[in-house]
């Protein structure tokens, strides 16, 4: 039984939100886009899997269900038709109905996850998604590295990275085959974990799998590859970004970071002070550059430089 995560998803509104807010981006006009559409600085996709066409189903043992019957899948029909419509309060209530009334249906808990996920409920995502995973380890789910999928990066954007890092490795076993989204949110686990040259690895599959596809996560990427010392190849990268998203004040703030380390000091604080003076003052935050931006060490110690020259100060 396999779930559609690889065509189109429901994206999470508050990561969207987020990150419209922290690029300055328009605010997308409906969250039924496709994964490879999110925009991510901070927090990373968190791909949202729909429940997946129920196949001539079966009750695998007396206590699990893949199926449902009766009045119940009736409901959830229901719900995942007004997922789909956008309507995700109602799709909520009703999948929360299901899970009352068939408590071991595996996709009524990842159902509900998803929707949970979508207002910014993460610590009750969680929940549900574990509770998914634990009745799908019981049986013979194919498509169990999603549930453990998202709850990685759940837990990934709940400041905890090393659990994370565990359901992200486990979603690529079980997924059994390089996935871009996999990747990119392994990666991402690899870095907060300070695992550079694992995260390069993957960053670099990652982007050779979407081609010409430039996503913010290539920010991150470029990054790793300034940790690493592989400045020329990283600002290889951020150019990309800039191009796409050059009003983006993170991404100027990385162009700084790369002009500095390649000794361009002075275009380095040119490119920093086009970040207006309200945005600027987040990156004399440690909290903002430690816990929501999360970037690399050296990629910090040079933007103390950089805030430093131009009078903002900060100590990192």
């Amino acid at each position: 039984m396999k779930c559609n995560v690889l065509s189109r998803s429901i994206l999470t509104a508050a990561l969207v939100l987020a990150t419209a807010r922290a690029w300055q981006l328009p605010l997308p006009q409906s969250l039924a886009l496709s994964r490879r559409e999110m925009l991510a600085s901070a927090f990373v996709t968190i791909p949202v899997c729909a429940a997946p066409q129920l196949a001539p189903a079966e009750e695998i043992n007396s206590s699990i269900l893949v199926q449902l019957t009766g009045d119940a899948k009736k409901i959830f029909g229901e719900g995942r038709a007004l997922e789909l419509q956008g309507n995700l309060m109602a799709a909520q209530r009703l999948y929360g109905k299901v899970t009352q009334m068939a408590p071991n249906f595996v996709y009524g808990w990842s159902s509900l996850g998803n929707t949970q996920t979508a207002f910014g409920d993460l610590a009750a995502a969680e929940v549900s998604y574990t509770k998914s995973i634990d009745l799908c380890t019981q049986v013979d789910c194919s498509d169990q590295y999603v549930l453990y999928l998202n709850r990685g990066t759940i837990r990934l954007n709940t400041n905890r990275p090393a659990e994370a890092l565990a359901d992200l490795r486990l979603a690529a076993t079980l997924r059994g085959r390089p996935d871009d989204i996999v990747l990119q949110n392994l990666a991402r686990a690899c870095e907060l974990n300070g695992l550079y040259e694992e995260a390069d690895r993957n960053y670099d599959v990652a982007i050779r799998m979407t081609g010409n596809q430039v996503s913010p996560y290539w920010l991150r990427a470029a990054m790793v590859k300034f940790q690493l010392n592989e400045k020329q190849q990283g600002y290889d990268l951020l150019k990309r970004i800039e191009n796409r998203f050059p009003d983006a004040p993170e991404v100027k703030a990385a162009s700084a970071v790369f002009l500095a380390g390649t000794g361009k000091m002075v275009e380095a604080q040119q490119k920093f002070l086009e970040i207006s003076d309200r945005q600027r003052l987040k990156y004399v935050d440690q909290q903002y550059l430690t816990g929501t931006i999360a970037w690399p060490p050296a990629m910090l110690s040079q933007l103390s430089k950089i805030t430093q020259a131009v009078g903002d100060q900060v100590s990192i």
